[in-house]
């Protein structure tokens, strides 16, 4: 049995939630996000909450927990937002940000061009630092794997894309 569900996602004061059969639309001040919720799960709003309840079988509390964490995100990402830090480690690797598209000068023999999708941007405080945002967590984190399957971090040297918060185990040289 899901705990995550029985929980309720309160509601902070500027974001509102529409629910319309099994479709719910959560508007805030960063945007407006839509969520189709499964026909096992039960959500009722009361007083500024959400709550969530498997339908009929106690084998959708698992659908419960997973919607409650979806709506979650959602009301978070619609009232604060949601960024990303990617880093760039490497003698001549850089980035810019220009609009929606990213230039990444990775070593290869030409440069990569990465647009960034609706929803999502991108600005580089530094050549060698990109920060991406986004209302919708899911796309946020898709956005940095792709940016980060350019070059992702070897263990050697270091060299590569990694996220700011992500340890690379090194590794030891070859010895002669």
């Amino acid at each position: 049995m899901s705990r995550i569900a029985k929980n309720p996602v309160t509601l902070p004061s500027g974001v509102e939630a529409k629910l319309n059969d099994q479709h719910l639309t959560i508007k805030g001040s960063q945007g407006q996000l839509e969520l189709v919720i499964n026909a096992g799960v039960v959500v009722s709003q009361e007083e500024g909450q959400l709550t969530f309840a498997p339908s009929k079988e106690s084998k959708d509390w698992a659908m419960a927990g997973t919607t409650r964490a979806l709506v979650s995100n959602m009301v978070k990402g619609v009232s604060e937002g949601f960024t990303r830090t990617l880093e760039i480690n490497g003698v001549g690797y850089r980035a810019q940000a220009s609009g929606q598209t990213i230039n990444l000068t990775l070593g290869f023999s030409h440069p990569v061009e990465y647009t960034l999708p609706a929803g999502v941007s991108a600005e580089t405080p530094k050549n060698t630092t990109i920060v991406l945002k986004s209302t919708d967590k899911q796309k946020l984190g898709q956005v940095a794997a792709d940016i980060r399957a350019f070059r992702p971090p070897e263990p050697y040297k270091g060299k590569g894309i990694r996220y700011s918060d992500e340890n690379i185990r090194r590794k030891e040289a070859k010895k002669k």
